[in-house]
């Protein structure tokens, strides 16, 4: 796909991290981008840098959803680009003994089920809707869009605690290729990245120390990751026609142990 001003494409947490250095970077192609985000601050500042629009989405409501597709179709016309990186997570175990008491605890199962809303059926919900209309569209070079989606190396290697969150991305993983064979007979095609540690707004507010341990944890090269290192992975997935059906680890080679 060639990526100049006549491409509109949507950004989900686009007002920060890995959709923010997306949006930046699809902006600086001419692309013109509208972020779905629930910071309304930050995100109508980063859509007013890069001449975009900013809609506030909640990925888990479908209404929500269907506003930011409206208004961001109305802006700047049907998109062919959706890149999703709206997502959270916790921490939590299965099962545990308190500390303080002995008692036993599990893992709540409303927490377990907010994280698949957001990060799992809310990536999905995008995807549906506009995929859909990403079919009203001509067809360039036999392609109507291309979409992005964000997973995690923990869809693969989960660490303890992280059962809601790998399962979310897991599921993300798992349903790429499905989706990229429900839409290959129309020109759309589909792919995820596994970010592993980036420094991102996630990591911002954590000690140095251990920012410093989580870095030193990766092989090479021995740092976090950048954002717009993700951006660039997810424009060449964008731009390369024969890129599809594909989950990409983007990690520095790490493989995340237990704990």
């Amino acid at each position: 796909m060639q990526l100049d001003s006549t491409i509109a494409a949507v950004v989900t947490g686009g007002a920060s991290g890995l959709g923010e250095a997306t949006a930046r970077a699809l902006a600086a192609k001419g692309v013109r981008v509208a972020i779905f985000d629930l910071q309304k601050d930050k995100g109508a500042e980063v859509a007013r840098e890069i001449g975009g629009t900013f809609c506030e989405v909640n990925v888990t409501s479908e209404e929500s959803v269907d506003a930011g597709f409206e208004k961001a179709r109305a802006a700047h016309g049907q998109e062919r680009i959706l890149v999703n990186c709206a997502g959270t997570g916790n921490a939590i175990k299965t099962a545990s003994r308190s500390k303080e008491d002995g008692g036993i605890k599990h893992f709540p199962l409303d927490a377990f089920d907010r994280i698949i809303q957001i990060n799992l059926i809310g990536t999905f919900r995008c995807i549906a809707k506009s995929a859909a209309g990403m079919l009203t569209l001509d067809a360039v070079d036999d392609e109507r869009g291309a979409i992005v989606n964000t997973a995690s190396v923990a869809a693969e290697d989960g660490q303890i605690g992280q059962a809601a969150y790998s399962a979310s991305k897991g599921g993300v993983v798992g349903m790429t290729l499905p989706i990229a064979r429900d839409l290959m007979g129309e020109g759309i095609r589909v792919n995820t990245i596994l970010p592993g540690i980036f420094d991102t707004p996630l990591l911002g507010a954590a000690p140095q120390n251990v920012r410093d341990a989580l870095a030193a944890s990766v092989p090479f090269p021995r740092r976090l990751g950048k954002p717009e290192e993700y951006a660039r992975v997810a424009l060449c997935m964008i731009e390369t026609g024969y890129f599809n059906g594909e989950d990409v680890r983007l990690d520095g080679a790490i493989r995340m142990q237990p704990r």
